[in-house]
């Protein structure tokens, strides 16, 4: 249950923001954890590359200013407390004072302003649509930050949540081009952990930073990600104890069956319940026939979704019907306009739109731009939807690539069909928006509008969404965006994830809230 965060915004609200309460101690400096990457990141700069890949190694590195419970109620990080103004426009956050940077700079409000102002605002598709709604963000003095809005945002807290607004170091980026910053791979935090070694191919080392500023952790010494490019190894070294935690895409769900019957393992089922994920196949509707709804809407009614769940992630997940997840506040079952399996009404859409079978039987042909995993569940629901597309006559050449190419290409919408998973974060405002206001098609950046979707009623309901004073009337917003999306069949959702992460059993507190790992493993410690 996500908690509606107006409750959170009382008139001169003054929130101390104190540390998330049972994170037992434990004796530091102890244990290394040996996790598993599925593939080399591109860069380890964390607003640039805001991927799943990039979350489970930059979350240890780079902190936010607030970290949030399993009810999504708001705690100390970076900033020790905030308050919030009568009229709901002014947030004034309270830094920590004894924090530094790994390379010994101290933190202060400078590189608050900057990463909120300068860097998410440029790169991050998530706190921008937060961040746009800021009027101003200033230091107030070296460690008070004050953000000023147009018109109050109730997602705006959300916002700060690690995965989506990452401090970053203002002495090391202000004034140099991002995408080619030397130390987007060798990273600069202020977290619990420090980016030790990267060897090409194999892993990405952290080890403990001991000038921490929570004085008693980590309570680990170190933590290699391996890099383990195939399913087959991944779970191999799960049951050998060769690696001691995959997160939630590592294990193919057709041998998840076999970790459960793996004695010294654990399964954990909520990682990821902030996230809210769905995968999604995304259209270039800059490009025909994509761009027109009809054959977006073919293509939903020609894939058997139900199937795709059952059969390629052996009943993991649920089919989706829309842009929220069906466990999300404000998600409306009756507001949809839905697609049913029927491919006798996608050969009737195709027909109409003049899209009639050649000699060979083809339609149309297209490429599909698949997710590096391997061979795991994604490959085989590519694979499933190009064959249930040929059955209506639509040939897809399905393209493979490594994470940087894939998300190379979906950022310069190199592609006709590209396949996604995208995740709710708390929020529509903040999650779920971003992939269909006008005003998030910037190219060049993954995990935005890449689509080239534009309503102008689509980019009003959100914005009215995100500053509605009421539960009732941002509901209202929500369902009608709800209506309006899957009518226009705007994207191809396909089903509700709720992937599992294993870890061994001889550590403990290894996910302390709905943010997962993404919130890095600070309070982890041996068992």
């Amino acid at each position: 249950m996500m908690l509606d965060r107006r409750a959170l915004l009382g008139a001169a609200l003054a929130v101390p923001a104190t540390s998330v309460p049972g994170w037992a101690r434990a004796q530091t400096g102890r244990g290394t954890l040996n996790a598993i990457l599925q593939e080399e990141p591109a860069t380890l700069n964390y607003p640039l590359y805001n991927t799943r890949l990039a979350q489970q190694v930059c979350g240890n590195i780079n902190e936010s200013l607030l970290l949030f419970d399993w009810q999504f109620q708001p705690h100390a990080n970076l900033a020790r407390s905030f308050e919030i103004s009568p009229d709901k426009l002014t947030y004034t956050f309270h830094l920590e004072r004894d924090v530094l940077w790994h390379d010994g700079a101290p933190f202060s409000s400078r590189d608050v302003v900057f990463s909120s102002d300068v860097m998410l605002r440029q790169l991050n598709p998530r706190s921008r649509a937060a961040l746009n709604h800021c009027a101003s963000i200033k230091a107030r003095d070296a460690f008070t930050v004050e953000y000023r809005l147009h018109q109050p945002f109730n997602a705006f807290l959300t916002s700060f949540m690690a995965s989506s607004g990452p401090m970053m170091p203002a002495h090391i980026y202000e004034g140099t081009d991002f995408h080619t910053n030397p130390y987007n791979y060798k990273p600069v935090g202020t977290g619990p952990f420090k980016f030790e070694k990267w060897v090409r191919g194999q892993f990405i080392h952290l080890v403990r930073n001991d000038d921490y500023w929570r004085p008693d952790r980590p309570f680990l010494k170190e933590i290699y990600f391996r890099i383990i490019p195939t399913a087959e190894q991944r779970m191999v070294a799960m049951q050998t104890g060769t690696v001691d935690l995959a997160f939630g895409d590592d294990i193919d769900p057709v041998v998840v069956s076999r970790l459960l019957n793996t004695p010294n393992l654990q399964r954990v089922t909520n990682a990821y319940e902030g996230t809210g994920e769905t995968g999604v196949i995304e259209v270039n509707q800059r490009r025909w026939p994509f761009s027109d709804r009809r054959f977006r809407a073919a293509l939903l009614h020609a894939i058997n979704r139900q199937f795709m769940v059952d059969a390629m992630n052996f009943g993991q997940g649920k089919v989706a019907n829309g842009p929220l997840p069906s466990t999300a506040l404000y998600f409306d079952d009756k507001a949809l306009v839905k697609y049913p399996f029927d491919p006798s009404r996608a050969r009737a859409l195709l027909d109409e739109m003049g899209l009639r079978p050649k000699a060979n039987g083809i339609r149309s042909s297209f490429g599909m731009l698949t997710m590096p995993d391997g061979g795991g569940a994604w490959t085989r629901s590519a694979q499933y939807a190009k064959q249930a597309l040929s059955e209506v006559g639509l040939e897809v050449e399905l393209q493979a690539a490594d994470w940087a190419t894939f998300s190379r290409r979906n950022g310069d919408w190199d592609f006709d069909s590209c396949w996604n998973n995208y995740g709710l974060y708390g929020d529509p405002a903040i999650g779920t928006s971003r992939f269909f206001l006008s005003s998030n098609i910037r190219k060049g950046v993954p995990q935005t509008n890449v689509q080239g979707y534009v309503n102008p009623e689509i980019d009003d309901l959100f914005s009215r969404a995100a500053v509605a004073v009421s539960r009732h009337e941002a509901q209202n917003c929500y369902s009608r965006v709800q209506q309006i999306l899957t009518r226009d069949a705007a994207m191809l959702w396909m089903f509700e994830r709720k992937p599992p992460l294993f870890y061994n059993k001889r550590f403990r507190d290894v996910i302390t809230g709905p943010n997962g790992p993404s919130d890095g493993f600070g309070d982890m410690a041996l068992a």
